[in-house]
């Protein structure tokens, strides 16, 4: 204004330099303005000025059409103007378009492509995943002179990384003449893509300059490959070495707390994060709720989803919270939590909602639901994505309907590894180890490559057979390193224990376990143990228990084991020892929950539990039952109850277990003769099996429950387990 008023006039490089300033200070309507004055003074002919506005209009409205319509009217182009439109199309998403362009842009021949249009040319191959493409523009690249060049270098490193191999990338980074610090981050992602973590570090550590960006590439790998804790340790240092933190900082470490599943460093970045001002981020607040649910803080996560503000989508949290519930063995309210956004419209139906609503059905049950989530899927086309398939088969077996699990899994266009371990995954829990294995028979022949799950799935069904397949589960153990390049685990050990005990193999299952070339942990331990319970072996039961009890308890489901070997032996103290150690490390015992689903609802009952509308009734009709059936010969068992009481006390905890309530329920609100359904959350105690056992003599029904085992089916007194489980 100042250069006008005192007369001089503006020329096309003024009105660049002007354009090119309202981009950096963000100032639109003076560029407008400019815009104005430019057609007003005839500049508009101008190719320098052209160029310039059409940066500034993709910049303010990203509207191609404006962009479009400047660069077609333009008299004259030269390669900046070429560049400008490509360069938009890409950031757009519109690589065939940008091809394209730059086809015509090559076909006219007074334009020769420079390293800004290679550049662009090349990052649309890596957004496209086009690599033979990619590999064509390189060669040219090479042909006109550009293979020194660092900007064209840096996205090729990208587009190897994304398209090729670690060995195109690394012989691509010792060739480059110049680096920067953008080259040694971009290097540092590369490898951490590829996996490979320490060669990551080793580019880390010779990086000659590092800035925030370098330590977010790799902290973000850590996170990636799963090693949180090296994230939280280099999240340290960069607040040592007063490093600039950026959300994307935030982000990462959050997503390494979340991945170590520390409830105390999860609580200390939230507040970490809410000192330094990052809470109002919703990056950063979407990824603390997450961080919450995945450290099973859903107390905390519901009260950050319910203050969550309402100008932000509010759709994708209602996703993690759903997936939240699901996780952290919270299925009922998953569904409640399910039924009430959709009543809400809060959130949106895709893949990863279909699939934890699904998986919630399954661990409830609810086949009922599952069954309308299934339709759902089919009239939306969700049906043809892979990973909602397979969780309709799993929702079928768990609601042990295996028909129907099938009828999914024959259908589907394309199957992968998690197809076929679902469906072997459904006959485990139904105790079919012959169909599981002719499933195994028929992935084999398919060509499908296993991975460590469908091993311990296979071996486990050896455990469910009719006839002992003893020698063809210790040939498949043996050659898991030689055949399939998997290496055993404590969970593959376990299985084959309990397969060698379930046929009465227990020396050579001791013998086993003894071999190991790893510490044993106290599963496999635990695998063993419960053979010696079922053969009623107590010498080597014995051997096995002075075994656990020497363990340092490292996971709850160990320390409950040691306090209940404890019990059993009636050293209450060392019991009670072990307990209070568990309660100061945070860990909690889950405790033992049946429920029933009637008429569309989950009735859940606990151990001498009161909080049900019906427990009068419930607890009459359940001591009438018990009547009935030790006049048919039922004696309850009190070695299960693990309490230091007096037999009488133990026999009224053994009455009111969660399983006998549920069933009782069961008989009193369905039908004569429909099959009562029942879920439990843990392993039915030896006593509740005995006396379904009974129910189903004297109520002349069909007794379905699903514990931990799988499937108990007790009809006329008899149970599908054989009274193994």
């Amino acid at each position: 204004m100042k250069m006008r008023s005192e007369g001089i006039e503006p020329n096309e490089f003024t009105f660049v330099a002007i354009l090119s300033a309202c981009i950096r200070v963000l100032e639109s309507e003076f560029g407008f303005q400019i815009h104005g004055l430019v057609v007003k003074m005839g500049f508009l002919d101008s190719t320098f000025v052209a160029n310039a506005l059409m940066g500034f209009y993709w910049k303010f409205t990203g509207n191609l059409r404006l962009v479009f319509k400047l660069f077609d009217e333009m008299p004259q182009r030269d390669v900046a103007s070429w560049n400008t439109v490509i360069s938009c199309l890409v950031k757009e998403g519109m690589y065939e378009k940008a091809f394209e362009l730059f086809r015509v842009m090559q076909g006219i021949g007074c334009f020769r492509a420079d390293f800004f249009t290679i550049s662009s040319i090349l990052s649309a191959c890596e957004g496209s995943n086009a690599f033979m493409k990619g590999k064509e523009v390189h060669a040219h690249a090479i042909r006109i002179g550009l293979e020194g060049n660092l900007s064209v270098n840096n996205v090729l490193i990208g587009l190897y990384t994304q398209c090729g191999r670690v060995r195109d990338v690394a012989v691509l980074f010792e060739s480059m003449p110049i680096r920067d610090v953008i080259t040694w981050t971009q290097m540092i992602t590369a490898y951490m893509e590829f996996g490979l973590v320490d060669l990551a570090m080793e580019v880390f550590n010779e990086m000659p300059e590092k800035n925030c960006i370098s330590y977010n590439a790799l902290m973000a790998g850590f996170c990636k490959n799963g090693e949180g804790l090296k994230a939280v340790k280099l999240f340290i240092e960069m607040v040592e070495e007063g490093l600039e933190l950026t959300d994307f900082s935030l982000s990462s470490i959050i997503n390494a707390c979340a991945l170590v599943m520390d409830v105390k460093a999860s609580e200390q970045i939230q507040g970490f994060c809410l000192k330094f001002g990052f809470g109002s981020n919703v990056c950063v607040e979407a990824a603390l709720l997450d961080m919450c649910i995945r450290c099973g803080r859903m107390a905390d996560a519901e009260k950050m989803f319910r203050i969550w503000p309402v100008e932000h989508n509010k759709s994708v949290v209602c996703t993690s919270m759903l997936c939240g519930y699901a996780r952290n063995g919270q299925p009922d309210e998953a569904v409640l939590f399910f039924l009430r956004c959709r009543l809400e419209g809060t959130m949106d139906l895709d893949e990863v909602t279909l699939t934890s609503i699904l998986g919630a059905c399954g661990t409830l049950g609810f086949e009922k639901m599952g069954e309308q989530i299934h339709c759902y899927a089919l009239k939306t086309g969700f049906v043809t994505d892979l990973g909602v398939l397979n969780s309709i088969i799993s929702m079928y077996a768990k609601c042990g309907n295996m028909n129907d699990a099938i009828k999914v899994f024959d259908i589907m266009p394309i199957r992968d590894v998690v197809s076929w371990n679902a469906l072997i995954a459904g006959h485990i829990l139904h105790r079919q180890g012959d169909e599981a294995l002719a499933v195994w028979s028929a992935m084999e022949e398919a060509g499908i490559r296993p991975d460590t799950i469908t091993l311990f799935l296979v071996l486990s069904a050896y455990r469910h057979t009719n006839l002992d397949l003893v020698d063809d589960c210790r040939k498949l153990f043996l050659s898991m390193r030689t055949n399939y390049d998997i290496e055993p685990t404590s969970q593959h050990h376990a299985s084959f224990i309990s397969v060698l005990g379930q046929w009465g193999l227990l020396e050579e299952a001791e013998e086993t376990i003894e071999n190991m070339t790893v510490e044993p942990k106290a599963s496999v331990w635990r695998a063993l143990l419960d053979s010696c319970r079922i053969r009623l072996n107590t010498t080597i039961g014995k051997r096995v228990a002075k075994r656990i009890l020497a363990m340092k308890p490292q996971d709850p489901s160990t320390y409950i084991l040691v306090s209940n070997l404890y019990s059993a032996s009636g050293r209450w103290h060392c019991s009670e020892t072990v307990r209070e150690d568990m309660r100061g490390k945070g860990f909690r015992k889950n405790p033992a929950r049946s429920w029933i689903i009637h008429q569309n609802n989950i009735h859940p009952f606990y151990t001498r539990d009161k909080s049900h509308p019906q427990t009068k009734d419930i607890y009459r009709g359940l001591e009438i039952l018990v009547m009935e059936c030790q006049k048919a010969g039922y004696v309850p068992d009190t070695s299960f109850v693990l309490h230091e009481v007096e037999e009488h006390q133990k026999k009224e905890f053994l009455l009111y277990h969660s399983a006998k309530l549920a069933a009782t329920y069961g008989i009193l609100m369905t039908k004569h003769r429909e099959p009562i359904r029942i879920v439990k959350n843990i392993h039915m105690c030896g006593d509740c099996h005995t006396f379904m056992k009974y129910v189903s003599i004297i109520t002349k029904r069909e007794i379905l429950v699903r514990d931990a085992s799988g499937f108990h089916c007790f009809r006329n007194g008899q149970c599908c387990c054989k009274d193994y489980w």
